[in-house]
C-alpha cells in the first residue's frame, strides 16, 4: 500500500512517502510548504497523486493553526483522490522515532503536551533519573527537565521531529478523511476567550 504520511503540529512539518513499510521520500520543512513537499516526494519516489492509496495525518496535540493545516489538507486529498485516511497522535510518533523516550511537544504558555495526553508546565514532569526526553518541547525547556534528572539529546538530533515515515507505520483504521478528529488538550485561545 502507498501511503502519503505528513504531520503539521510542531514548528517542524514532516511528510514521508511510504510504500509496504518501506520509505521512498521523507521530507522536513514547514507548515505551509506542505503542498511542495508532497508534490516533490511524489516526484522522489516516481509516483503520481493517483498511486496513493492511503493518507495519514498527525492530529497533534501540537500547534492548533499547525494541526488544522494538516487535517484540511488530509481532507481535501482524499476527497481528490478518493483514498481513505488515518489520524496518528504527534506524541506517538516522536515516541515511535525514539523508544523509550517521553515525548514532550511544547504546548506554549510555560506548559509542554506529554502522553496522557495533558499540557503540564515542564518543572511538573515526573521524570526518573536518565529518562531521555525528546520533541521540540524537550529542546524548549533543556534546563528544565535536565534539572529533574532528564537526559535530552542535542537540539538537531533527529528525534525531536515527529517524522512522518513512523506515522506511515503507526496508521490503521483507515476510514474517511472527514471523521478524523484533531487532539486538542486545551480549548483554542479564541473558545476561551468567547467562555469568559
Amino acid at each position: 500500500m502507498l501511503i502519503l504520511a505528513f504531520d503539521t503540529a510542531t514548528d517542524v512539518a514532516t511528510s514521508a512517502l511510504v510504500a509496504d513499510g518501506e520509505v521512498l521520500g521523507e521530507r522536513s520543512s514547514t507548515p505551509k510548504a506542505l503542498l511542495e513537499d508532497v508534490d516533490a516526494l511524489l516526484r522522489q519516489g516516481g509516483a503520481h497523486a493517483g498511486d496513493v492509496e492511503a493518507l495519514a495525518v498527525g492530529l497533534g496535540p501540537g500547534s492548533f493553526t499547525g494541526t488544522r493545516i494538516g487535517l484540511a489538507m488530509a481532507r481535501g486529498l482524499a476527497l481528490a483522490l478518493g483514498v481513505p485516511a488515518a489520524g496518528v497522535s504527534t506524541l506517538d510518533a516522536l515516541a515511535a522515532g525514539a523508544p523509550g523516550a517521553v515525548p514532550v511537544i511544547d504546548a506554549k504558555r510555560h506548559e509542554v503536551f506529554v502522553p496522557g495526553p495533558e499540557a503540564v508546565p515542564p518543572g511538573e514532569l515526573e521524570l526518573g533519573p536518565g529518562t531521555m526526553c525528546v520533541g521540540d518541547g524537550a529542546c524548549r525547556y533543556r534546563e528544565t527537565l535536565e534539572g529533574l534528572g532528564a537526559v535530552v539529546p542535542p537540539d538537531d538530533d533527529e528525534r525531536h521531529v515527529p517524522r512522518a515515515r513512523f506515522h506511515a507505520l503507526l496508521a490503521g483504521g483507515f476510514g474517511p478523511a472527514e471523521e478524523l478528529e484533531p487532539i486538542y488538550v486545551r480549548l483554542p485561545d479564541a473558545e476561551r476567550s468567547l467562555a469568559r
